[in-house]
């Protein structure tokens, strides 16, 4: 048959009963329940099909129909049951692949972000820690008298002692860092020493200036509690019978000290005068790097203040700058520790101390001695083989220790002037114009007349301080 398509109106055909040549494209029931079996025609068109359609028809949900002939349901009604068990069956099994996937994934989610809550909690803790105790390794820690005795082991091991008390030698647990406690003796210490010596090293960080740990102070039991320095302090090294350095050493240790003096009188946001710039207050750590140590007497000045009372004038005798006990020779200031920094230099040049009673009359003050020698040496004079077979390193030190120790401060350079000096060559440093302090009896016309009165010896005794 042709590609043609012909309506078939059956009241219970099955499309299943169609010959095999025939397809079909759509089924639509029709309620019957609304006309007769005769007013239906036999053979519809498909104008009488298109009516029907029109009119609307009833669509009945299927349910169970019982054959009581056969006791059986009816075959579609079956399927329909069993369709509706497979989607409550699959409706069931979602909502429980549903439910079991929020009671795996809520508590996860809510672990997760509780953890991710906790750890960056945590990180903000640890930071705050963190910082707090890096502002306790900054600043001095305050210890108890009990901490002190259970550092030192009961004052066990003695490193030293002077005129301002007794060094011992602790170890701080947990890490068994070494530590060097330096107990105050009560009939020395009357409070202001330790206050400036607190005030002042408790607030430096450099690697030339030694660090204050922490102290102690219960009524008048007062200690203070550096880093421990296991080489000691800078005056056997210089001052012993074979030399300990080489000339390189010693270049470098004399470095290292003046940028610690100069950190303390530029680099701090108050000048730091120290007053007390001599050997034994210069302490070598366990690489021989040089420690400006001792700070008793140091005082806080105003950066931009030029000079200071005359009232702070105190120190070691052999290293005060003249200005610190008579006025005459000018105003006290930064100047003054220049002054004993090139005494402390042309110590280590020397490997003596600058005066020395034993030696002949000419050497017994040694910048008076080397001056006169290096001055004829420029000038082509004869001088002593000593000064001949001088290493330039030796001849370096000693000519930047003559130009700090200028009777007239402002004759001396900075300390940042010094350092350049340090750092440059020896050939390019020239000698002072003018004589040293105090350069013997054999230069009285040179000598420049102070204008004012000096102290007496007796002020000046009581102004110094014993040299340990």
């Amino acid at each position: 048959m042709a590609n043609k398509a012909f309506p078939l109106a059956d009241a219970g055909g099955q499309v299943e009963s169609l010959q095999p040549s025939c397809g079909y494209l759509a089924k639509i029931p029709f309620d019957d329940s609304r006309s007769s079996h005769a007013e239906q025609p036999e053979d519809p068109t498909y104008a009488n099909i298109t009516e029907l359609v029109t009119d609307g028809f009833r669509v009945k949900f299927p349910s169970d129909v019982y054959c009581w002939q056969t006791h059986v349901s009816h075959p579609y009604t079956w399927k329909l049951r069993k369709c509706l068990n497979d989607t409550k069956s699959h409706i069931v099994r979602y909502w429980c692949h549903q439910t079991t996937y929020w009671l795996v994934f809520l508590p996860l989610a809510a672990y997760t972000f509780l953890a991710h809550k906790y750890w960056k909690t945590r990180i903000a803790v640890d930071a705050v820690e963190k910082f707090l105790r890096m502002q306790q390794m900054l600043g001095p820690t305050r210890f108890a008298y009990t901490d002190i005795t259970a550092i030192t082991s009961h004052f066990r091991d003695k490193l030293g002692q002077g005129g301002y008390g007794s060094v011992y030698k602790g170890v701080l647990l947990p890490g068994d860092v070494h530590l060097a406690v330096k107990m105050l003796s009560t009939s020395n210490c009357n409070g202001d020493d330790f206050i400036s010596e607190v005030s002042t090293i408790g607030r430096i960080h450099h690697i030339n200036v030694v660090r204050l740990v922490g102290f102690c102070a219960e009524d008048m039991r007062r200690a203070l509690v550096y880093e421990y320095m296991p080489h000691g302090s800078l005056d056997k090294y210089i001052f012993s019978s074979e030399r300990s350095f080489s000339w390189d050493k010693l270049n470098e240790i004399a470095l290292g000290i003046a940028r610690g003096i100069n950190y303390l009188h530029r680099g701090c946001d108050m000048q730091i005068l120290h007053f007390d710039i001599k050997p034994h207050n210069i302490l070598l750590d366990i690489n021989f790097v040089p420690k400006v140590a001792d700070f008793g007497l140091a005082k806080l000045y105003p950066r931009d203040k030029s000079f200071v009372p005359v009232s702070a004038s105190r120190g070691t005798i052999g290293y005060i700058a003249p200005e610190m006990y008579c006025r005459g020779f000018g105003a006290i200031s930064s100047k003054s520790d220049v002054y004993s920094f090139g005494m402390l230099l042309l110590e280590m040049a020397g490997g003596r101390r600058n005066f020395h009673q034993n030696a002949a009359s000419s050497q017994a003050y040694y910048p008076s001695w080397v001056y006169s020698q290096l001055a004829k040496h420029e000038t082509g004079e004869t001088s002593s083989a000593s000064i001949s077979h001088m290493h330039e390193l030796e001849r370096k030190l000693c000519i930047i220790g003559l130009r700090c120790i200028q009777l007239n401060p402002q004759d001396r350079p900075t300390m940042n002037e010094v350092i350049e000096m340090l750092e440059s060559g020896a050939d390019v440093l020239q000698m002072p114009s003018t004589r040293p302090f105090f350069c013997g009896e054999d230069d009285t016309d040179d000598h420049i007349a102070v204008e004012g009165s000096c102290h007496s010896s007796s002020v000046l005794t009581a102004i110094s301080e014993e040299d340990e």
